[in-house]
């Protein structure tokens, strides 16, 4: 069983120590960033949802449609309603960080469009992932305090299905990245000076995924480590 200090204090936390800085790192990097270019106004003069349906025409999407959403960098496509959704300063906004994140969901419209795979299988899997995250932890120390070795194994296994889906939505990101600055580019809606500024934009909020996954890793280390020691003490 747990040595009696266990109940106040997880040496296993350690692990995931490395994960949290950069988090903390990412998300103080996205918000500089996405911050100090929203000052810097895109020669094209268009908004952001301007640029989104231009993007959208320009790659036979026609059934998709460009809203405003409420809050600050809480832009996302919507596969299951088709509508790509813009936070204030997107929708409206005529800077380089606006046009940026404009066209990185313009990505993920994109990548439904054309069926990209691993987009589809990070649909498909997002309702095994939602429940493994919700009741991993409940399952698992559920079960070392019943010193049940089959619940805490279940708590693991639905965690590992949260881990896939970070897995798999990083390729999902870092592709939609690619296709907004070429959607950009190609459109003229972005000079040659400007691809940069626009790259950093999205390689910030990038690293928030990197940071999610890593975190993802390191938890199921975690409960792997926990699961050991409590085998270990328990013989």
């Amino acid at each position: 069983m747990f040595p009696f200090g266990w109940y106040y204090y997880d040496p296993t936390w350690i692990i995931v120590l490395p994960a949290l800085i950069l988090a903390f790192y990412a998300q103080a990097k996205v918000s500089t960033t996405f911050e100090r270019y929203l000052r810097v106004p895109a020669r094209i003069g268009l908004t952001g949802a301007e640029v989104a349906r231009e993007i959208l025409r320009a790659n036979g999407i026609y059934d998709v449609t460009v809203e405003m959403t409420r809050g600050r960098l809480t832009d996302y496509y919507d596969p299951r309603s088709k509508v790509l959704r813009l936070s204030p300063e997107v929708y409206g906004g005529r800077s380089l960080a606006a046009l940026g994140v404009a066209a990185h969901e313009c990505g993920h419209a994109i990548q439904h469009n054309v069926g990209y795979a691993p987009l589809n299988l990070r649909n498909t899997i997002v309702p095994l992932a939602g429940i493994g995250s919700q009741m991993a932890f409940p399952l698992f120390f559920i079960g070392l305090l019943l010193s049940s070795d089959f619940l805490a194994t279940m708590g693991i296994l639905f965690f590992s299905a949260a881990v896939l889906f970070q897995f798999v939505t990083l390729p999902v990101e870092y592709n939609a990245s690619s296709r907004a600055v070429a959607a950009l580019e190609s459109a003229g809606f972005i000079s040659y000076d400007e691809v940069e500024p626009v790259k950093r934009v999205l390689n910030a909020a990038a690293l928030t995924y990197v940071a999610a996954t890593l975190m993802a890793i390191l938890q199921l280390l975690r409960l792997l480590a926990l699961f050991g020691i409590y085998n270990r003490d328990d013989r």
